[in-house]
């Protein structure tokens, strides 16, 4: 990961007054005095803090023990390592009203920090970003440190084919569970038969495979049925399990299960019912086609009109006879 680098940026237009008298200016008391433990201490999430991809993520940090954090006295540096890095990088730095910014959007809000909130906001948190973090607070001449280790994981997408089907008794059925977009390939896929007494465990009949492309993981799991007539209107449930998730994804699949024979006939009913569909398609077409090239083309008014004609004439004939 490669954070972009920034100057300093000064908040307001001129540093406190504090900051310019004196023998000796208190923001370089802040940056050339040793700083000691003393009674201050900050507070992390855990070892460990879990975001989710694209999120704006915080990484928690609580600054404790000092009476009344001032921030005109106070600094407060965050670094990041990454598991592959060596050395760390500094994100964000805040010193008596100056601060530099090493990658863009990060932020720690300083009405957040007059109360000892120094947690980092990171917008639009990417995976490369995972590591650890260390937040490091001085308030002369204390200091605290305290780090996590932050993962970043991608929430799967899950589906189910086919949602419900019809099966011939003892016909071999498969069912299909995909999730996909993974970035750590920490999950569990179960399945589950919800019958109408207590929901069982399924143990059999599951073939499970796993497949990472560009460093996303898909998984996809087979539950194979041979169902009986007993089974009809059971519902099968996968159950997707993953870090990433605040509780289980739950996938379910309706089966219906008829006897063979009535399967047969309804199938040749299906057939009858198409078939007769067509051939009256077949036999209007023939009947359309027939009627254009057999009638005149010619205007149904004029024909109208002419046949009228055609009776008077007719009908005066009859009575001069």
């Amino acid at each position: 990961m490669a954070h972009a680098s920034a100057g300093r940026v000064l908040r307001g237009c001129e540093p406190p007054l504090q900051l310019l008298v004196g023998p000796l200016p208190l923001l370089l008391v802040l940056w050339h005095t040793p700083p000691s433990a003393g009674s201050l201490h900050v507070k992390m999430a855990g070892t460990t803090q879990t975001v989710l991809l694209n999120d704006n993520a915080t990484i928690f940090c609580q600054v404790y023990g000092h009476p009344s954090p001032n921030i005109t006295i106070m600094g407060i540096t965050w670094f990041w390592k990454g598991p592959a890095s060596a050395t760390e990088d500094k994100l964000f730095e805040f010193f008596g009203g100056h601060q530099m910014i090493g990658r863009p959007g990060a932020m720690v809000p300083l009405k957040n920090l007059e109360s000892g909130n120094a947690s980092l906001q990171l917008p639009g948190i990417q995976l490369r970003e995972a590591g650890v973090y260390r937040c490091e607070v001085v308030i002369t001449p204390h200091k605290a440190v305290g780090q996590v280790k932050l993962e970043v994981v991608a929430s799967p997408v899950s589906n189910l084919f086919p949602e419900q089907a019809v099966v011939k008794e003892n016909q071999e059925t498969h069912i299909l569970c995909m999730s996909s977009g993974l970035h750590l390939n920490n999950i569990t896929i179960t399945w589950r038969k919800l019958s109408q007494k207590d929901p069982q465990e399924i143990s059999e009949g599951i073939i499970t495979n796993h497949t990472n492309e560009n460093g996303m993981f898909n998984v996809t799991s087979f539950l194979m049925l041979k169902p009986s007539l007993d089974d009809s209107m059971t519902i099968y449930q996968c159950v997707i399990h993953h870090k990433s998730l605040p509780s289980p994804q739950k996938l379910n699949f309706t089966l219906t299960v008829i006897e063979s024979e009535k399967a047969a006939c309804i199938l040749k009913n299906i057939f009858l019912y198409i078939g007769a569909i067509l051939l009256a398609g077949l036999i209007l077409s023939i009947i359309f086609i027939f009627l254009k090239k057999v009638l005149p083309q010619t205007n149904p008014l004029s024909s109208i009109l002419k046949a009228s004609r055609n009776t008077q004439t007719y009908t005066g004939e009859t009575e001069e006879l």
